[in-house]
């Protein structure tokens, strides 16, 4: 998920896709303004604490503007070393690895963070150190990742979508299914999260993303391997250079990416697949022996402050799930997202270890067969 563009949030289109993924009821009703940085003498102090302290920060890359790190490190006087992973997979097995140390804070994707919680990874979380958590939109809480929200902060949300160059293409795209269109040979390009393509598959077969049953997974494989030739590229960076470039005339993208697209060129044309939707969440947790647990509290604080949160949404380009920052992101901004409306919606959730065996597998042969 995640890479850098810009965006904002349309709040209809989220309140939608949030009755429909089971959103839990907790509070979060959210301040107006959010608590001011310190100034003067209590900047100072506050700085003076933080003087020799580092966060280590550990995400994709360009997941918050410079701004934002930048004035937390003179604010609390702490400095922010950012490390980066490509994968979720590969945070996972790095986190694993230390024990649940060498990292402060970690932003990372639903479903791979349930699984951190349950291999004992990620520590609980006190609320009572965030005078901000009040702020965070309760719609994106009770997940099912975090159900109690015992362990994590939102940071934003996203529904990918096809996005394509009607200069390019001779036919009207409706759905998933026309991405096999014999007509696009070599010139559809994909993000690189294989549940997501392969779940995508699935809604095209009429299917769950997240179904158990190996024979439908395999059947889903099988489909995958006749939509080969017509990919270009599987990448997660910037996927929508492909579009923008010409180097394809189809794209599936994040988000964060459709919104850096249309940017670029606003007659590309936005498919709301009509199959259905995938639908996720990017929050923050703590790991269980991080070394300064009490840096990732100030930092979490800090971006879920009003202004602050508004900025972060601006530049990595996904839904707000910051009510009083919401509120402070530009109508020009917020109005460039697309609301997909009326779409059933469903979350990439973890399965088990049999079925699972079974995606990776389908992911890795699809991968070998569009080299």
């Amino acid at each position: 998920m995640r890479k850098r563009m810009y965006g904002g949030l349309l709040a209809t289109a989220m309140a939608m896709a949030l009755a429909l993924t089971g959103c839990g009821n907790t509070s979060g009703a959210g301040t107006e303004n959010g608590t001011q940085p310190a100034q003067g003498e209590d900047a100072q102090t506050a700085q003076e604490q933080g003087d020799g302290q580092e966060l280590v920060l550990y995400t994709w890359d360009l997941m918050f503007p410079d701004e934002i790190l930048e004035g937390f490190e003179e604010e609390t006087g702490i400095e922010v070393v950012y490390s980066k992973f490509d994968t979720d997979e590969a945070m996972l097995q790095k986190l694993s690895t230390a024990d649940g140390g060498d990292y402060d804070l970690i932003f990372a994707d639903d479903y791979i963070i349930e699984t951190a919680i349950e291999q004992g990874l990620v520590q609980e979380l006190d609320p009572s150190k965030l005078e901000n958590y009040e702020n965070i939109d309760s719609r994106y809480q009770g997940q099912f990742y975090d159900p109690e929200d015992a362990y994590t902060v939102p940071y934003g949300a996203g529904i990918p979508l096809i996005v394509y160059d009607p200069e390019l293409v001779d036919f009207e795209i409706t759905g998933y299914a026309d991405l096999w269109n014999e007509s696009l040979t070599d010139s559809v390009a994909l993000v690189a999260n294989g549940r997501v393509i392969t779940g995508i598959t699935l809604l095209s077969m009429g299917e769950s993303m997240n179904t158990e049953d190996t024979a439908v997974i395999e059947e889903a494989g099988q489909k995958l391997l006749q939509l080969a030739p017509n990919v270009r590229l599987i990448q997660d960076d910037n996927t929508q250079n492909a579009l923008l470039n010409g180097e394809a005339s189809v794209a599936f993208l994040y988000t964060s990416q459709v919104y850096a697209a249309l940017q670029e060129n606003p007659d590309l044309r936005v498919v709301v697949p009509e199959e259905g939707l995938g639908f996720g969440v990017i929050a923050g947790f703590i790991p269980s022996k991080a070394p300064n647990s009490e840096a990732a509290y100030q930092f979490l604080d800090y971006i879920l402050d009003a202004e602050n949160s508004a900025a972060c949404t601006q530049y990595v380009g996904y839904y707000s799930t910051n009510t009083a920052g919401e509120e402070l992101i530009p109508e020009e901004v917020s109005q460039l997202l697309v609301a997909p409306e009326g779409k059933t919606m469903e979350m990439v959730e973890n399965v088990s270890q049999e079925a699972n065996d079974v995606y990776n597998k389908v992911w890795t042969e699809f991968k070998a067969a569009c080299d």
